[in-house]
């Protein structure tokens, strides 16, 4: 039995001929085209318990990917994707074997995704032949119930998932993978771009992948439907708030489903010789999921390659209408495409940028669901490729985002450049609108020919909300896109060798650290700040080892900030007060309570996000009331238990903006402060998506990272990120804005995300790993210590 699915019983042309390989090569076999509907109902019949799962799934990828682990447990036989072909008939090549799957081409392995998770072999699940009830099964079964909440398809229910479940498999001598050359002898078209041609023997091949909708080069053949897809909203009528919440996508799905109407949507794109943009712009509307559009494309250029392209494509609702090259502004011809739309509801549809297949149907759901004129998205996807950067924008009204009714929109401004920005603030003053936040639906490009130059995009990335600039981490968000938008091979290539270049950077070796400074002979004015809480039993140790240092106390000034203490701190501060102002240049004292109480150890992963942004807020908040004049700050934890008399002039020695000394558990032992390190040659290439959690990065101890404890001996060396037991920052830096980020930057918050920021800003973070402060592993609470008498002694 030959088994194949598809959404349904209609196959692209371009599949048919490879589908009808196998049946030409395999007289008297069986076959069977699955449909969407066959696999759910198969599932209901045979396997009911997984449905909820399967239902659950966000993309119809991971459906068609998981059925075939069920087809093959139940009836047996050999499983094929649709872009598989048959070159000569594989029965010599299952006879006597149980299970028979191949591995995919050796480039492949070398791709990022991959590389990040350390494959030396990559088993494809696009061919797969078994007897019935192979044991196989019933361990993949249930390894896609542990997997199916994991972000990437890959992972939930693809080739890395297959290749995790056959390395993990309880009687592998059973199954037998064989190698590229016999079923995948040609390498994808980006994998070709990326490392040159490979050299394909079709004489030792019974099959060959075609690649043309696999992880390896996915060309989003199909519009890709989310399930249960959820977003947040706002609406609005005349700039009055009238509701916020969840749309449910579903919901509007099944009223249309039941009748209800869905008018037809205009988009509308006006182009002058862009055919290249224009042509992927178009594919992005062909790939809509919604039902009643039409694109009006109107042309004042002299090209008329995209109009021939139109024809070709012979798909009555994409309208070209050319006009003559009348140097009319952009404004005038937007409202020329208005008068051509027949749709009741108008959608901008600029030639250069890229649309989610949901879009429209998402933008029409919430117009429709919430009785409103219009609705923009609040925040959209940035795309810089020619400088290897993507970002999440800032929310505001975007301009080009708009759907909207024809009857309720107001005529463009006679302008080049900016014309629908009073459009959309006449729409939002006037209408009820709705704003939907979901980012993925609208890729805004800068491609280097816009109609606004470079500056207004850099204006952009500096206020956005998240940005990948680090190579792997674009080439991976890269990746996710192709499996939605048409982008094209180059593209992914494009990043892949900035990735690769970044990896092979992170294996040569560091530079030699330079020798450990002479303690520094100024003595310039230093901030010491100390958050607090439940701080009594350790305040009286601080302050005499604060009066130890042999810096001058008329050059160390003192903030100190308390809150939800449930201790005698405050009490002890107000008796100590009087002490401290008069040994130090200046003290400046918070109470600030912040309503943070945790119920479990504070080390819990569940709660990291929580008390590390909110110690970032307590960072932040005490720096701005307590930093004056001062040139240094310096960051020091109240449980830190000793540090040598010259801390600070040893610091202050290396001659960096930023340096940490090295907190251990006791002199010469090991690393207490971890969230200062060094990522390990190789980084790069491991799996770092598994331990994010809540946004943020919690590896557990040494993956990817080295710690100063391995450092010792090797004078002062540059580190990753920071912790902040004791860190020492130049005061101008604080003031140039660089504070602790209290949300995830770059997958890092607090200290992290102070030396991501700080990098980010052209400064590096350096560590002494000789120079040691001592922070024991605290056990069972101490007993508070009487209130020392107050004394003025110097």
């Amino acid at each position: 039995m030959i088994h194949q699915t598809w959404k349904d019983a209609d196959l692209p042309p371009a599949w048919q001929k490879w589908a009808e390989s196998w049946r030409l090569n395999h007289p008297g076999w069986g076959y069977r085209l699955w449909t969407d509907a066959d696999n759910r109902a198969f599932l209901q019949e045979h396997y009911p318990w997984f449905l909820p799962v399967y239902d659950g799934y966000p993309e119809p990828i991971m459906r068609a990917d998981a059925i075939r682990y069920f087809l093959l447990d139940h009836f047996g036989g050999l499983y094929v994707d649709l872009d598989f072909e048959c070159l000569k008939p594989v029965s010599d090549l299952l006879d006597g074997r149980e299970l028979v799957l191949g591995c995919e081409p050796e480039a492949h392995t070398r791709l990022l995704l991959a590389r990040q998770r350390g494959f030396t072999r990559i088993v494809g699940n696009a061919f797969i032949a078994s007897r019935p009830g192979h044991p196989f099964w019933a361990h993949v079964h249930r390894r896609l119930v542990g997997a199916h909440k994991l972000p990437h398809t890959l992972d939930t229910t693809g080739p890395f998932f297959l290749t995790r479940a056959v390395d993990s498999a309880p009687e592998p001598d059973s199954i037998t993978v064989v190698g590229p050359e016999v079923l995948y002898p040609e390498v994808s078209p980006y994998a070709t771009e990326l490392f040159g041609p490979q050299e394909a023997d079709y004489d030792r091949a019974h099959a060959v992948h075609h690649w043309s909708g696999s992880w390896a080069c996915d060309t989003a053949n199909a519009p890709r439907v989310s399930a249960g897809r959820r977003f947040p909203f706002w609406a609005s009528q005349e700039r009055q708030p009238v509701a916020d919440g969840l749309l449910n996508l579903e919901a509007q799905r099944r009223r249309w489903a039941s009748g209800a109407p869905a008018p037809t949507v205009s988009c509308l794109m006006v182009t002058k010789d862009r055919s290249a943009t224009a042509r992927r712009a178009i594919r992005c509307f062909t790939a809509q999921t919604y039902p009643n559009l039409e694109l009006v494309v109107l042309e004042d250029g002299t090209d008329d390659a995209l109009e021939q392209h139109i024809r070709d494509l012979d798909d009555p609702r994409i309208r070209h209408h050319r006009l003559p090259p009348e140097r009319r502004t952009l404004g005038e011809l937007r409202n020329e495409a208005v008068d051509r739309a027949t749709g009741p509801y108008v959608c901008q549809w600029d030639d250069d940028d890229l649309y989610d297949p949901e879009r429209v149907e998402a933008q029409m759901a919430a117009i429709l669901a919430l009785g409103a004129d219009a609705c923009f998205l609040a925040r959209e996807r940035l795309w810089w490729p020619a400088r290897r950067k993507l970002a999440i924008s800032c929310a505001r009204v975007w301009e080009g985002s708009m759907v909207c009714a024809k009857d309720r929109l107001p005529r463009y401004p006679a302008e080049r450049r900016g014309e629908d920005t009073p459009v959309a603030e006449e729409i939002v003053r006037s209408c009820r609108v709705v704003s939907v936040d979901a980012s993925d639906l609208y890729t805004y490009v800068c491609h280097g020919n816009n109609t606004f130059d470079e500056s207004h995009f850099a204006e952009h990335f500096e206020v956005a909300t998240h940005v990948w600039a680090e190579p792997g981490a674009y080439a991976e968000q890269l990746l996710a896109m192709a499996a939605r938008l048409p982008l094209e091979p180059g593209d992914i290539a494009h990043a892949e060798t900035a990735a690769g270049a970044a990896s092979t950077y992170e294996r040569k070796p560091r530079p030699v650290p330079e020798p450990a400074p002479a303690p520094a002979s100024e003595r310039p004015p230093v901030l010491v700040l100390t958050p607090l809480k439940d701080a009594a039993a350790f305040l009286p140790g601080y302050l005499d080892r604060l009066r130890t240092l042999d810096y001058p106390r008329e050059a160390i000034s003192l903030g100190l900030l308390e809150g939800d203490s449930r201790d005698s701190t405050p009490e002890l501060l107000r008796q100590v007060l009087p002490g401290i102002e008069a040994d130090f240049r200046r003290v400046t004292l918070v109470h600030h309570d912040v309503g943070l109480q945790l119920a479990g150890a504070r080390w819990e992963p569940g709660i990291q996000r929580r008390r590390r942004s909110v110690l970032a807020k307590v960072r932040n908040h005490l720096l701005a009331r307590a930093l004056a004049d001062e040139e240094w700050v310096l960051w020091l934890d109240v449980d830190v238990t000793g540090y040598p008399a010259d801390l600070v002039q040893r610091l202050l020695g290396a001659r960096k903006n930023i340096v940490v000394p090295h907190c251990a558990t006791a002199p010469g032992g090991p690393t207490y402060d971890l969230n200062t390190f060094v990522r390990k040659p190789g980084a790069g290439t491991l799996n770092w998506a598994q331990w994010v959690r809540d946004g943020i990065l919690q590896p557990p101890r040494g993956f990817g990272r080295t710690y100063l404890d391995e450092l010792r001996g090797r004078g002062l060396v540059r580190v990753d990120s920071v912790g902040g037991t004791a860190l020492l920052v130049r005061a101008e830096l604080h003031r140039d804005g660089l504070n602790f980020p209290s949300f995830p930057y770059r997958q890092f918050i607090e200290t992290e995300g102070l030396a991501a920021m700080a990098l980010d800003m052209g400064t590096a973070c350096w560590a002494l790993p000789d120079l040691e402060v001592v922070h024991p592993h605290h056990g069972a609470p101490q007993p508070e210590p009487a209130i020392p008498a107050v004394t003025h002694s110097r």
